[in-house]
């Protein structure tokens, strides 16, 4: 491969990395197997060998994980929490054995202790002790930066409020935060049964319970801890890992000794690795391979780093449950937000215990990649052991009566045209009406940034949709007091109630309409933006995507998105029953910028007099953008009483800091040129 073509499939394989990363890392939602992003990352790593200078500063291998949402106060990490490199064969761990020998300076024939640890599938957390008190906790986000969760972290028992003394007077400990197979299947039971949304798997039920922003729902989450490692410590270190371990647990750490053993060399590792291997259908937990770490302490200090992952440990991966089968049917799947996704019906196989009989195809892209079609013999794997992917075709197989998976024109549930936005690898219905979306439509569209339907809450909507009394949104303007009365627990005062809310509702602003209709990439601000621009929901129906592209903040993917709302058949007998019906925004005071036009405020703390949303409107009546996070882009950040992160990353910034006497007089002083 030339420099050209290794620099474009370099900028490639760096772009599916850091979207995987994002997913797996920030957002706990995978989108491939561990097995596909080893083999892209891996695929990187060679290219950067044969070209270096390829490697820049924004490369994947220089980066551990993704950046943390922003729900919670960022926490850097005082030595990073690595990731580490993968071996998936005795002849790579060898490899590995002979890498350590090499650096050491070792003799070829010399013999390497190692630790070997369960590799838990769960979410990797920092705790930190000074004089024994727990007083800090984060996530291990990007490896630098994490989310600090200390109140979560709190609500694990396994995880010590204070230390057993004599301890040091400060530890940073690592840890895996998980949750047992018994415990998941628990919870995800009596989830369904409640109607609720289940979890894929015990990670990722794991990690959404750590972001729970209310302590007392992750109180309610069967999560547990088993601590591996250090970051900084103020004590002298023992010999080797295995006995930092035993001293982690006499400080009341819960530390997996029981299933941890030292290896005496090569021959012994590759034994602890087969019989775990065997045994993992037994154990309590998921695990997805061993962790090798080198076990003199003094060595893996010389060992040290590459690439931000250390070179005395690594990670030897079980190999991939997969069975073959032939793929009969494939099903398209649309979700809540009008994802159409396609999912495929096979042959039932056994794969490690469990019959599949249904695996993922995640989007058309990825049909494309593995060139698979109906009627082909596929190759199935459990990916993270849960989670049926296909990974594989046999085209040797084929007889030439396999059928290619064609991407649909229209929604399979509403028949509604769908759309695929530039970037996108999911098409998407976008239809008012469509039965998939058609709960979550009706509760955005009631919620209180919208049309603000008091009343018309979960229950509710359950019931209007059992009983087949509203088949849009515009249908909620036609129920009557006999309606309701069809409801349990529905009095007289309760139904004129709950019609006087939606009676209310139809004289909401054009801003809260158009966020209320879910037009996808379309959210309060750009409502606001929206409305503000075209006056008109009318004007807006007509709006060109040239037209929409030429306002600030729009991109392709909005242009495109609130085209092809309204160019829908459907949607737009729907906007007419709704005006018919007597929802008609009055026009809004188009506005060409303003005093603030081009300047982006923050509102952060608790100001004296004036509430934070008062203050955003002030700034987008005049023109200016108020946005919930600062970055170099914010013009300036106003902030009171216990203003948090927010504050602090201004400073970092160097941005302009006003106070709410400070933020009076610019409004004053702007509104005056």
């Amino acid at each position: 491969m030339d420099q050209a073509d290794a620099t474009r499939r370099h900028a490639e394989l760096s772009r599916q990395l850091h979207h995987h990363s994002y997913c797996y890392h920030t957002l706990d939602r995978p989108e491939i197997s561990d097995a596909d992003y080893d083999r892209l990352f891996n695929e990187l790593i060679d290219l950067e060998t044969e070209h270096p200078s390829l490697a820049g500063e924004d490369s994947p291998s220089h980066r551990v994980g993704a950046a943390p949402l922003e729900k919670f106060e960022a926490v850097r990490h005082s030595l990073p929490m690595p990731s580490l490199s993968n071996r998936r064969s005795e002849k790579e761990f060898r490899e590995f054995d002979a890498q350590i020998k090499r650096f050491l300076n070792l003799p070829d024939e010399s013999v390497v202790d190692y630790t070997c640890e369960m590799k838990l599938d769960g979410v990797a957390v920092e705790l930190i002790y000074r004089d024994g008190l727990l007083v800090d906790g984060a996530t291990r986000g990007d490896g630098n930066t994490g989310e600090r969760i200390l109140n979560n972290l709190k609500t694990i028992a396994a995880v010590p409020l204070r230390l057993i003394e004599p301890c040091p007077p400060r530890l940073e400990v690592r840890g895996e935060v998980y949750i047992e197979s018994a415990e998941f299947q628990r919870w995800n039971t009596e989830l369904e049964e409640n109607g609720k949304k289940t979890f894929a798997n015990p990670r990722n039920a794991a990690a959404g319970s750590l972001r729970q922003l209310d302590s007392r729902t992750t109180a309610k989450r069967p999560l547990n801890i088993f601590c591996y490692g250090i970051g900084q410590l103020e004590a002298d270190l023992p010999v080797g890992h295995n006995e930092l371990l035993q001293q982690l647990q006499q400080w009341g750490l819960r530390v997996n000794l029981g299933e941890t053993r030292l290896a005496h060399g090569v021959s012994e590792v590759l034994a602890c690795f087969h019989d775990l291997l065997q045994r993992r259908d037994d154990l309590p937990f998921e695990i997805d391979g061993m962790v090798v770490k080198v076990n003199r302490l003094d060595w893996q200090q010389e060992l040290g780093s590459v690439s931000r992952r250390p070179r005395w440990a690594t990670a030897f991966k079980f190999p991939p449950r997969q069975a073959r089968t032939r793929l009969e049917q494939v099903l398209l799947q649309v979700g809540r937000t009008g994802a159409i996704t396609p999912v495929a019906c096979l042959a039932p196989v056994e794969i490690s215990g469990v019959t599949v009989s249904r695996a993922s195809l995640h989007n058309w892209d990825e049909i494309e990649r593995l060139d698979v079609r109906v009627g082909d013999t596929v190759l199935v794997e459990r990916a993270g052991d849960v989670i049926p992917d296909i990974v594989g075709v046999a085209p040797e197989e084929r007889h030439g009566t396999e059928e290619p998976i064609t991407l649909p024109e229209s929604c399979p549930e509403c028949g509604s045209p769908i759309s695929r936005l530039d970037g996108e690898v999911v098409p998407r219905c976008q239809g008012l009406a469509c039965p998939a979306q058609l709960k979550e439509s009706i509760k955005h569209f009631a919620s209180r940034k919208a049309m603000d339907i008091d009343g018309l809450g979960d229950r509710y909507v359950d019931q209007l949709l059992t009983l087949n009394r509203v088949n849009s949104v515009a249908d909620l303007y036609r129920l009557s007091r006999d309606d309701l009365f069809l409801f349990e627990r529905m009095g007289e005062k309760l139904a004129d109630k709950l019609l006087q809310a939606i009676a209310a509702s139809k004289e909401r602003p054009l801003p809260r309409l158009l966020f209320g209709l879910g037009i996808r990439h379309v959210g309060e601000h750009l409502a606001k933006l929206l409305a503000r621009q075209f006056g008109s929901l009318e004007a807006l129906k007509q709006a060109s995507h040239d037209e929409l592209l030429a306002l600030h903040e729009v991109g392709p993917q909005v242009a495109e998105s609130v085209v092809a709302f309204f160019a829908d058949a459907r949607n737009g007998e729907i906007l007419d029953q709704l005006a018919a019906a007597g929802v008609a925004p009055p026009p809004e005071e188009k506005r060409a910028g303003g005093p603030l036009s081009g300047l982006t405020f923050v509102f952060t703390g608790t100001l004296p007099s004036l509430g934070r949303k008062e203050g955003q409107e002030i700034v987008e009546h005049l023109g200016g953008r108020a946005a919930g996070s600062v970055s170099k882009k914010t013009a300036y950040v106003v902030a009171g009483e216990d203003a948090g992160s927010k504050l602090e990353k201004a400073r970092q910034l160097g941005l302009t800091i006003l106070d709410e006497t400070g933020f009076r007089e610019l409004i004053a002083s702007k509104e005056q040129e």
